[in-house]
């Protein structure tokens, strides 16, 4: 594992996710998970929210359709918190729900718009 890496990763994980949420998570991981946890810190979160080419507002907003196009709504609705984090407001929310139901289908787009609801309700923004 690269240690740099895997550092960017996790400041840019608990910047976008939370400190207390990633931290319960790392303090979770045991020895099967723990590998996953600490390659995708370093992965995903150092390596690719850690290229800076792509704001983290923009990487937030191809997130929740990419999440949304597979249907992974437990991510999601993760995610969409990051996005609140990130500076997403509910109308750019709501866009990226359209953009999910556009190209994979109103059903989806109802599933997304209904994780939504939840996620900014919960935050007070509904």
């Amino acid at each position: 594992m690269d240690e740099e890496l895997f550092k960017k990763g996790l400041e840019k994980r608990k910047a976008t996710l939370g400190a207390e949420y990633v931290e319960k998570n790392l303090a979770a991981a045991d020895d099967f998970t723990r590998p996953f946890q600490e390659a995708m810190t370093t992965w995903c979160w150092g390596f690719g929210w850690g290229d800076e080419s792509i704001p983290p507002k923009t990487r937030s907003m191809m997130n929740l359709t990419m999440l949304g196009a597979l249907g992974k709504m437990h991510e999601w609705e993760i995610h969409c918190r990051g996005a609140i984090t990130n500076g997403c407001s509910v109308e750019e929310i709501r866009a990226c729900v359209h953009a999910v139901a556009i190209y994979c289908g109103v059903p989806q787009g109802i599933e997304c718009f209904r994780s939504a609801r939840k996620v900014l309700e919960e935050e007070g923004l509904l």
